[in-house]
């Protein structure tokens, strides 16, 4: 019976791992650049950075999910509905890549905020004193000193980030738990289907975490 549904399940958790991936790269992105803002930018950018991450960070991400995707849908249709325009539905790949990524890069921003914080000053005001713009001393001494502290955070995240990616079955997205609930109301074996899929989750994490030490052992060199 498994055997059946096996290529099924693996199918749909390489789709859960891309929905993971892509929403780990632009968590990050997000979360360096509303990082860069909070620290660096004009006092209205650090205002918006701060609710941003406050509002995220304070609500569940079940909620949020249903919310963005469902509620982004209707103002979004609304909108188009004003104009004359006609109904548009969402792609469910990409608005669950966006939706997880929104999310996840509230949670990045106080990373990378803290590892920035993190890099003592002295090291950049060595670098100033060397004749250093402010661009190389970004790239040569406080972005690669921030990616020491920031790696434990990262790492913690993206391994609640890939257990929240399985939320984007609530919106209808085939991935590995839509799957196996379907293949569990079929054969009425529900628990033999979770149970597989808690093992390939057991995998993706271990190899995670192998990951992340090989890139804390090359970034203490």
């Amino acid at each position: 019976m498994l055997s059946e549904y096996l290529p099924l399940l693996l199918k749909g958790a390489l789709l859960s791992l891309q929905v993971a991936l892509l929403s780990l790269l632009l968590a990050l992105l997000i979360g360096l650049a509303n990082a860069s803002m909070k620290l660096f930018g004009p006092p209205w950018l650090r205002l918006v950075s701060t609710t941003y991450t406050t509002v995220i960070r304070g609500i569940p991400e079940l909620v949020l999910m249903l919310l963005l995707f469902f509620g982004g849908e209707w103002c979004f249709n609304q909108l188009l509905q004003s104009v004359g325009l006609p109904h548009v539905e969402f792609n469910k790949f990409l608005a669950g890549v966006l939706t997880i990524a929104f999310i996840y890069g509230a949670y990045y921003t106080e990373t990378f905020r803290g590892a920035f914080m993190a890099v003592p000053k002295g090291q950049l005001e060595a670098g100033v004193a060397y004749g250093m713009g402010p661009w190389r001393v970004f790239r040569a001494i406080l972005f690669p000193q921030m990616l020491r502290y920031a790696l434990p955070g990262i790492n913690n995240n993206w391994l609640a980030l890939m257990k929240s990616a399985a939320l984007v079955s609530l919106i209808g997205l085939e991935d590995m738990v839509w799957l196996a609930e379907q293949a569990g109301r079929a054969t009425e074996k529900p628990f033999l289907f979770y149970f597989v899929i808690c093992v390939i989750y057991l995998l993706i994490t271990a190899s995670s975490g192998g990951v992340v030490r090989w890139l804390a052992r090359r970034a203490s060199y």
